[in-house]
């Protein structure tokens, strides 16, 4: 047997799992396990975070948008408790991710010692598999089957690791039960399901298709599908991408980050086809609406809303043997005017971003990532209005990928998750986009880009305000009190950090930074960027609910939502006014 430290174990239990980095800041609890670290240090990238959450959010993205674990670590007391957020948001978009915690030294617990803490029960709701080792011999077996339970639940593991355990020396040789990072298993397909389904797609009158991340993967069938069966398509916000953004049958999303066309045409529609999401605001559909839901697991099904008819099934084996019926329907009035209205919709966006007469227009924003972005960029997403405009413009039609914190939905997710993508793909063009209230958050760790050379393009839009809170309270009739923040320089303060700070208050300064920025990218520049955009505080319309259609809303309703946001009717029209004139 070969003898080494158990911190140095660990690190190899880590590689043989192909994990390359991971993210923490050591102490004196947990300074054994990083040493071990250092003794791999070739094979494993130790990445120093400024703050724990940092490193968590950091690991939750690279499980996002690698589907491989990711990894953080923090000492005892703070530094675990540092690690929190990033866990939960873990937990919450169910995605696998391993916390190395500290502890004080195996001697001097139980004795009321400095930052002692029983952690197992702060860990015990977040964390499905959380243990705290009694012996050095086992820290790799833990860790181990604590990346296996990860992988196995699509959740949280945390191990505890009183420090002076990972320092003493143990005999070990690694595992020769392989590391299998995937639950291959899925439900048995009933042909007799597909039948039924494309029976009734083909009966109805108004069906849609909306598709979550269950079918993340499967663009090949999911176009396939909509296209055979005539079907507008929507997707989840997470789910962005699972469909081509510039194809005419795609509608968007529903809710605050949607479209007009999704919401319109997901009122209008008869019947529903939901494959691989357990979309949690089903409930608020029409309940006039039948609905077909496809899930892979049993839990999920009827779970959001009494399905008509359930189907358990892998999405992709479910799309393909959709298609392979060869049943097609043809293209409606219904389908024709929902194309129409995502068209009207987009160029809506295209005006609302070359206006920039009364300050620059987030839109305009996105419009110029969108037309700097390549096609397979990668891009980390924060909370608030910033997410609005991006799941609304950026595109989404090659390879590009994305991370949010969806469900969760915690403030300052884009930076790390931008550092994170960055670490991945080191080869691709990597943006964060963040709202100034998110960045303000995180803005320690662009010194972590610096120090690594990593050179993410981030983006903050300020508005001097928390604005997607604002609307909350705009909606509730509550005032605007707590919302106002104070700007900054923030380009002036990456140029400071030892980053490059660019500054954008119009249309012909957004200009020419996205220029210096494809100049820089073209020179093989190594440092982060900070594109300081200042837009003007507007409220992004609201697409969770658009009362714009005369058959089901008075006048002075619709005549009130246009006016709020400049909605023309003209170029705006109604989805029913739009079948009236296809008819």
């Amino acid at each position: 047997m070969t003898k080494m430290t158990a911190g140095q174990a660990l690190a190899k239990v880590l590689e043989s799992w192909q994990i390359d980095h991971l993210y923490g800041i050591t102490a004196d609890s947990i300074n054994n396990t990083v040493d071990g670290l250092y003794q791999e240090r070739e094979q494993i990238k130790y990445i120093q975070v400024r703050h724990e959450e940092i490193g968590a959010l950091a690991a939750v993205a690279d499980a996002k948008l690698t589907g491989k674990i990711g990894v953080s670590f923090g000492s005892a007391g703070p530094g675990s408790v540092h690690l929190l957020n990033g866990l939960y948001d873990a937990k919450m978009d169910k995605v696998p991710v391993l916390a190395l915690v500290g502890q004080s030294a195996t001697e001097i617990m139980n004795t009321n010692f400095f930052q002692e803490m029983n952690q197992d029960p702060v860990f015990a709701d977040v964390a499905e598999f959380h243990k705290q080792v009694t012996n050095a011999a086992q820290i790799p077996y833990v860790v181990d089957e604590a990346i296996r339970s990860a992988y196995a639940t699509h959740s949280v593991s945390v191990v505890i690791l009183p420090d002076d355990l990972s320092g003493q020396t143990i005999d070990f040789d690694g595992f020769k039960t392989a590391p299998l990072a995937k639950v291959m298993q899925k439900p048995v397909l009933d042909s007799a399901d597909v039948t039924t389904v494309a029976a009734k797609l083909q009966a109805a009158e108004h069906p849609i298709m909306w598709v979550g991340q269950g079918a993340r993967g499967q663009r090949e069938a999911v176009v396939q599908v909509a296209e055979q069966f005539n079907l507008p398509v929507l997707t989840t916000a997470p789910a962005t991408g699972v469909m081509p953004t510039d194809h005419p049958l795609f509608m968007g999303s529903r809710g605050r980050l949607g479209t007009k066309a999704a919401f319109e045409v997901s009122q209008a529609a008869d019947l529903v086809l939901f494959v691989g999401t357990n979309y949690p605001f089903a409930r608020f559909l029409p309940a006039t609406i039948k609905f077909i839901q496809v899930n892979n697991n049993l839990a999920d099904l009827g779970k959001q809303r009494d399905a008509d008819q359930t189907v358990l099934a892998d999405a992709g084996e479910f799309l393909t043997a959709l298609a392979a019926t060869k049943i097609t329907r043809p293209e409606t009035t219904f389908v024709q005017a929902a194309k129409q209205d995502k068209a009207n919709w987009d160029k809506w966006l295209i005006q609302l971003a070359e206006d920039d007469h009364a300050g620059l227009a987030a839109e305009g924003v996105m419009a110029a990532i969108k037309a700097a972005a390549t096609p397979d960029a990668v891009f980390g997403l924060d909370v608030g209005n910033n997410t609005e405009w991006a799941i609304r413009q950026l595109p989404f039609n090659q390879q590009q990928r994305f991370a949010m914190s969806a469900w969760y939905g915690t403030m300052g997710f884009g930076l790390p998750a931008g550092l994170a993508a960055k670490l991945s793909y080191p080869d691709q063009q990597v943006w964060s986009i963040s709202g100034d209230g998110g960045y303000a958050m995180v803005m320690p760790d662009l010194l972590t880009e610096v120090k690594y050379q990593l050179p993410v393009i981030n983006v903050v839009l300020e508005n001097k305000a928390l604005g997607y809170i604002g609307h909350e309270k705009i909606a509730a009739g509550q005032a605007p009190y707590g919302i106002d923040l104070i700007g900054a320089d923030w380009a002036g303060m990456a140029e400071n950090m030892g980053a490059i700070g660019l500054k954008a208050t119009n249309l012909s300064e957004l200009k020419a930074a996205m220029a210096k920025i494809a100049q820089l990218q073209a020179a093989g520049n190594k440092l982060p960027i900070v594109l300081d955009a200042k837009i003007k505080n507007v409220d992004p319309i609201d697409t969770s609910f658009m009362p714009v259609d005369p058959t089901n809303f008075d006048a002075d309703t619709i005549a009130s939502y246009r006016q709020q946001y400049a909605l023309d009717e003209a170029t705006q029209p109604a989805l029913s006014t739009l079948m009236q004139e296809l008819a």
